[in-house]
């Protein structure tokens, strides 16, 4: 049994069981789903052969002491931007031994939101060492709750995690 929806645990049992077929690590760099991707993983017995570590970064201040986020970029672009949260991923490459890092940055709500960025506006990053390949998207996702906001983005997360 578990404390999460079934949804997420079933989709961490896939990452977890691709991930060692592939014989790939990986970690989570999170800020607005606080730590939920990686509970999700942990969740799945075994899950210590795949995932190396998760950082939650809420602050700015985290995201540039942890995973060397520029506090230009932030300042720049801010924290909800492909920008920054393409650097959590590379930082969390960088500071672990993953092989494949996925960032989320986002904005939960009920507040923080604003007309550029309104709340439901969640950002995802995937980096894989070795490779300059870009993959990095911004979503909007409307109609729920900030607990809502949070769990979709963790799918969108997981699925990122999928070879």
């Amino acid at each position: 049994m578990s404390i999460l929806p079934a949804d997420l645990t079933t989709l961490a049992q896939r990452v977890i069981a691709a991930n060692r077929d592939a014989g790939r690590m990986i970690a989570l760099a999170e800020s607005c789903t606080g730590g939920l991707v990686t509970a999700a993983l942990t969740e799945v017995p075994g899950s210590s052969a795949v995932l190396d570590r998760g950082f939650v970064t809420y602050s700015n201040q985290a995201k540039h002491q942890m995973l060397s986020v520029s506090n230009d970029i932030i300042d720049a672009f801010g924290a909800v931007s492909i920008a920054c949260a393409w650097a959590m991923a590379q930082g969390a490459l960088k500071h672990s031994s993953a092989d494949v890092a996925v960032a989320i940055t986002g904005i939960a709500g009920p507040d923080g939101g604003s007309d550029m960025k309104p709340v439901g506006t969640v950002v995802f990053a995937r980096a894989v060492r070795g490779s300059d390949e870009l993959v990095a998207e911004e979503k909007l996702i409307e109609g729920e709750d900030r607990a809502g906001i949070r769990h979709q983005a963790a799918l969108v997360a997981l699925e990122l995690l999928l070879p």
